[in-house]
C-alpha cells in the first residue's frame, strides 16, 4: 500500500500489512456514499499519519473527491493486520 509514497517518507512497518474493514467501517461506507476500492485509493495517496486520541489508533490523512478525510487504522501486531476502522470527511466529527 505504502509504495511510492513509503519511499518519500517513512511510514511504520503496518503500512504495507493486509487490510482488515471493520463492521463500523462498512457502515459509515453506506453512510458517506464511498466504497472499498475508493478508501484503498484514499490510503494509497495518503498524506501523512498521527496517533490518535485512543491509544493504539493511528489518524491517516487522506483526500477523498477534492476534500480532506481522516481514516482511523488500529494495527494488530499479533495478526500483521492493519485494521480499518472508520473514515469520515475531515469537518465530520465522529461519533
Amino acid at each position: 500500500m505504502g509504495g511510492v509514497l513509503a519511499r518519500k517518507k517513512k511510514w511504520p512497518s503496518w503500512w504495507d500489512w493486509e487490510l482488515e474493514l471493520s463492521p463500523h467501517l462498512f457502515k459509515r461506507m453506506v453512510d458517506r456514499q464511498f466504497g472499498e476500492v475508493e478508501l484503498r485509493k484514499m490510503l494509497e495517496h495518503a498524506k501523512g499519519y498521527r496517533a490518535d486520541i485512543m491509544e493504539g489508533r493511528w489518524v491517516v490523512d487522506v483526500a477523498h473527491q477534492g476534500e480532506r478525510w481522516e481514516v482511523i487504522v488500529e494495527p494488530d501486531d499479533r495478526l500483521e493486520l492493519l485494521v480499518v476502522v472508520t473514515a469520515y470527511p475531515l469537518e465530520e466529527q465522529e461519533s
